[in-house]
């Protein structure tokens, strides 16, 4: 696919976004009776725009971003890593994950590359936690709206977190919020990637490129296309089926867990009433 007609819908207003996004973060943090900010680095451009809202936010001082390599993670990765870092002089701590987690790739041998990359990203949400603990913050996630609908996260991995300040962007939004705040232009180039083994790209697992999933997502959630009239507006049918059986089959991840209805005032379902916090 080739279309871009539908790109300048995604335009968004980016310094109403900052405003909008490092309020919610201080509010909400400062809410939870906290002050500091926990991230994973990666050294891909979402987790480098929340560590530079969280710095806007909070200070560099009260935030802490932390590198969690394996043994094959892009040495390029680590660098974006630490470019972030150095330009917004935030604390900072890296902790090598290969020995937590080759123990258990050694009990299943014969596990794939997808078990692989869930085990490693819900070992580096136990990471985060922990120094969450330390730090005295929340965790803050990094996934964006375009993920969250195409289910590319790992429960209680990357999609485990107290705030997701980017998860009403999509991923074109974010980069142009990026481009806005200053994160270094090599980050936001580069092709997105979970670095879950080498040469793995984002868009190459998907099968289509991050701007036709925004495109399509953008008309049939904010502008609630039917799917035929996303194939009138000239989607490839196959490409709009595709994408929306993905949505539907991931809804799953986009919710809490679900609490069976047994008494009159159950969790998430009833006790939701701003009475209930006193407000």
């Amino acid at each position: 696919m080739t279309t871009k007609q539908f790109l300048d819908n995604l335009t968004i207003n980016t310094d109403l976004a900052c405003d909008v996004l490092t309020r919610f973060i201080r509010e909400e943090i400062g809410k939870a009776g906290f002050g500091h900010a926990v991230v994973g680095l990666s050294g891909g451009i979402d987790s480098s725009l929340i560590a530079y809202l969280c710095s806007e936010a909070l200070g560099p001082e009260n935030v802490l971003g932390v590198r969690m390599p394996y043994q094959s993670s892009s040495q390029e990765s680590l660098a974006h890593a630490q470019m972030v870092i150095d330009a917004l002089g935030i604390r900072n701590d890296t902790v090598e994950i290969t020995p937590m987690v080759d123990p258990l790739f050694a009990r299943f041998p014969d596990m794939t590359p997808l078990r692989k990359g869930n085990v490693m990203a819900r070992q580096r949400m136990i990471v985060l936690y922990d120094q969450s603990a330390a730090f005295g913050a929340l965790v803050v996630g990094t996934g964006n709206k375009t993920e969250a609908l195409l289910g590319y996260s790992t429960l209680y991995g990357d999609g485990a977190a107290a705030l997701h300040p980017l998860g009403d962007l999509y991923k074109h939004q974010v980069r142009q919020l990026a481009r806005a705040m200053g994160v270094p232009q090599v980050i936001i180039d580069k092709p997105p990637s979970a670095d879950l083994w080498p040469g793995q790209t984002d868009e190459g697992e998907l099968g289509y490129t991050y701007d036709d999933a925004d495109q399509l997502l953008y008309l049939l959630i904010d502008r609630r296309y039917s799917l035929e009239e996303a194939v009138e507006a000239g989607f490839p049918a196959e490409f709009v089926r595709e994408v929306w059986r993905t949505v539907r089959r991931c809804h799953y991840k986009r919710v809490p867990p679900l609490i069976p209805k047994l008494s009159h005032r159950t969790l998430g379902i009833d006790f939701l009433y701003l009475r209930d916090w006193g407000t």
